[in-house]
């Protein structure tokens, strides 16, 4: 390596797969390298490049080694240049990575992110791969730097884990039990980012609803939660609560929610929390209650839609999208009559629906009776079909109504000598609009009349009504002038804001 490359900074690229907890760990990743002295590589070939994987679709690891392929000569050609392999995969596949990638310099898991700069440091002096897998948590993340991908909007960790046993994820067995935040780190990071301008928060778990499981038993959880529960209500309905009393903080989103942990107090501090909006994701996965049996979903069909019934009894006006499975193994044509049956009941606004595919060390995986793979497609082009319909029809009721809408990043175009630019509304639906000037910037508010719908979005092709500048517009401008060093998601999950959901593994 020459001198003048010692003296520089190294530089890292980022590239995430998955999940939104995923995303919220690369911006992890990123704070850990910036802490370290790393830039984020601008128009060059970084010296590292860090892989930050999802074990969760059936051909997660061919995305990976493919991938991994495709940098091998870039590698040789960059001399001390560095690749790391980190997130669930990693956790999963540990060694056999090195065997089938040797130019890997580092394989770290879910557990020990904050362990990278050191095993990239190791690597390079001793010239060796390194490979450090912790089998439980060593450091919650929360405490870790974090180099947010937005200044308006972010994502807060309120437990890790998950203490469910689906047949067909894999998640547990990689991020461990459930394990939970005190609320008053919670809040002190809801109110530290409030002060940096962030406007709109969303509550990250892998099942979020089940906040508070993690300390145990009530009797030995500590004080603040056992206050927080007073009256019977449960931990995270009064978590949402607390949230409704951070100053600046006017946006409240969570995700993703359990059906069975999803209880009446909760949809009460919904309903009752000014800022909590009215959007829920609350994954179906199937509509058969026998296919809920075998993937061990722990509610059924009515108690599903119940939940649904008494969401927008309480709010109206919520909007509800879901996650659903096609092609369980087992599942037969009546089964998925039933899914269509709740679909048609539930009327999400939108819904990420999957073609089931076999996690390798997964219950289902071992099960008979999978489904054929044209079965498989034409069902899920069937529901797919379906749901495109339902979301066109309840889109097009908004038309002509009025949304304030949080102006997003990089969802912008010009369209001739127009300048339109897109956001989301209170319910999370995207909305394009004409900007009417330059000053408009993300992180403010426009208010917009909704003139035409889609089945995935809704434009406002007339005059802005109303701009209020935030905030938060505030911290996305200050952020323009600084050093371009923020998180580079090169797998972006869904394209959405980054504190908005996307689907998958924590989707239970």
């Amino acid at each position: 390596m020459t001198a003048s490359a010692e003296s520089r900074a190294r530089t890292y690229e980022i590239r995430t797969y998955g999940c939104q907890m995923n995303v919220h760990d690369s911006e992890r990743l990123a704070g850990l390298l910036e802490s370290a002295g790393y830039v984020r590589a601008e128009g060059v070939e970084p010296d590292v490049v860090v892989f930050n994987t999802c074990a969760v679709r059936e051909n997660a690891d061919n995305r990976l080694y493919g991938n991994l392929g495709h940098l091998r000569p870039v590698k040789d050609g960059h001399p001390g240049m560095q690749i790391a392999v980190g997130g669930c995969l990693a956790q999963k596949d540990r060694e056999a990575i090195i065997k089938r990638a040797p130019w890997v310099d580092v394989v770290f898991g879910t557990h020990n992110i904050g362990s990278l700069p050191v095993l990239l440091e190791r690597a390079r002096v001793q010239r060796e791969a390194q490979v450090e897998i912790e089998e439980s948590l060593v450091t919650f993340p929360s405490t870790l730097p974090t180099r947010r991908e937005s200044p308006y909007a972010a994502w807060v960790s309120i437990s890790v884990g998950c203490n469910n046993t689906c047949t067909f994820c894999i998640v547990p067995s990689l991020r461990g039990k459930e394990r939970d935040r005190r609320p008053g780190e919670i809040l002190a990071e809801v109110e530290a980012l409030v002060a940096e301008g962030v406007i709109e928060i969303t509550l990250l778990g892998q099942n979020v609803n089940a906040y508070g499981s993690g300390f145990g038993a009530l009797g030995s959880a500590p004080d603040e939660v056992r206050e927080m529960t007073a009256g019977g209500q449960s931990a995270f309905a009064g978590l949402l609560r607390a949230c409704g009393g951070v100053a600046g903080l006017e946006r409240v989103r969570f995700t993703s929610p359990h059906p069975k942990d999803f209880t009446d107090d909760v949809i009460a501090a919904m309903a009752e929390t000014p800022n909590v909006m009215p959007s829920l994701h609350m994954p179906l996965q199937s509509g058969s209650d026998r296919v809920l049996k075998a993937m061990r979903r722990s509610y059924r069909q009515e108690r599903y839609l119940k939940i649904i019934e008494k969401v927008r009894a309480a709010i109206p006006d919520a909007a509800i999208t879901t996650d659903i499975i096609v092609g369980f193994p087992g599942e037969t044509e009546e089964d998925f009559e039933q899914t269509l049956h709740v679909v048609r009941e539930a009327r999400f606004s939108g819904a990420f629906t999957f073609q089931y595919s076999k996690r390798p060390g997964t219950p289902a995986a071992e099960m008979e009776d999978q489904v054929p793979k044209e079965v498989v497609q034409e069902r899920y082009e069937r529901l797919v079909a379906l749901q495109e319909q339902i979301s066109w029809e309840e889109n097009k009721k908004l038309v002509g109504r009025s949304l304030e809408v949080l102006v997003a990043e990089g969802e912008g175009r010009k369209d001739g000598e127009t300048r339109r630019l897109s956001g989301r509304a209170p319910d999370n639906r995207l909305v394009h609009f004409r900007a009417p000037d330059e000053t408009v910037r993300p992180g403010d508010m426009v208010t917009v009349e909704v003139t035409y719908a889609a089945p995935h979005h809704l434009v406002a092709d007339g005059p802005v009504r109303a701009v209020r500048r935030t905030r938060a517009g505030d911290a996305w401008e200050a952020r323009q002038s600084e050093p371009k060093q923020t998180v580079s998601l090169g797998m972006p999950t869904i394209g959405r804001p980054a504190a908005q959901p996307a689907s998958s593994c924590t989707a239970h």
